[in-house]
């Protein structure tokens, strides 16, 4: 899979970025998708990046098990301002192919989620592109959990043109975007995740990011890269 994508931020972080937990009782769903915008989740994200949307329809992803009810799409249509009608929801299960495909998709979003994390202004991101490989459908969600974040961790290449004054600064954030700058890197997701007994907390979050990192400085014509693809996990995770 290969992107390249215009107005990076709002895309990815406004959009594209599952950053909408949802649970009700015994259900649970990542949201993600321009309807995030009406019911701005997280809201602190979208105060940072300035940005907030007025529709009277709404689309949402949900990276789910089972479809919602109508109670669960109740709240969605409240949350978004929306009526019920108007609400239009995709499920996908990681286990799928389409669930493979959305989560490989989200490879240059995957890098700026990273760069947000360490601070990088976003604002200074002027387009970006990403290749990630789509990784096989295995029945076990928790094993296709595993597989398609190795696909982003170990094989997943970005690329940033950005407008930054500050080329030692620059040069820093690149050096740190990599996964394998994450101490937990160099084994399949799934053994990571085993490990920390099945808590997301327990694993430390600098592993959340792309193998590889390139970024193109408007500003000076430079360009700096960090990080390699690892084919040796990759294999491993996917049993090739």
């Amino acid at each position: 899979m290969d992107q390249f994508i215009e107005h990076p931020v709002l895309a990815c972080m406004a959009s594209q970025y599952a950053g909408w937990r949802i649970s009700h009782g015994k259900y649970f769903a990542m949201g993600s998708g321009p309807a995030r915008a009406l019911a701005k989740k997280p809201k602190r994200l979208y105060k940072e990046i300035g940005y907030e949307d007025d529709s009277d329809e709404a689309v949402l992803v949900l990276e789910a098990s089972k479809l919602p009810n109508t109670e669960v799409l109740n709240i969605i249509a409240e949350k978004c301002g929306v009526a019920p009608s108007n609400l239009y929801v995709l499920v996908v299960s990681t286990s799928s192919l389409a669930g493979s495909i959305q989560i490989s998709c989200r490879i240059a979003e995957t890098g700026i989620h990273r760069l947000h994390m360490l601070h990088f202004p976003l604002d200074k991101i002027i387009n970006a592109a990403g290749v990630c490989p789509i990784a096989p459908v295995h029945p076990d969600p928790t094993i296709m959990m595993g597989r398609t974040n190795d696909a982003l961790i170990y094989a997943g290449e970005t690329f940033y043109v950005v407008d930054f004054e500050n080329e030692d600064e620059l040069k820093d954030f690149v050096e740190k975007t990599p996964s394998s700058k994450s101490p937990s890197y160099g084994k399949p997701f799934f053994e990571i995740f085993k490990e920390a007994d099945y808590d997301f907390y327990k694993i430390d979050p600098g592993l959340f990011a792309p193998a590889k990192i390139t970024m193109y400085n408007v500003k000076t014509g430079n360009m700096f890269t960090s990080g390699e693809v690892n084919v040796k996990v990759l294999k491993k995770s996917w049993k090739l």
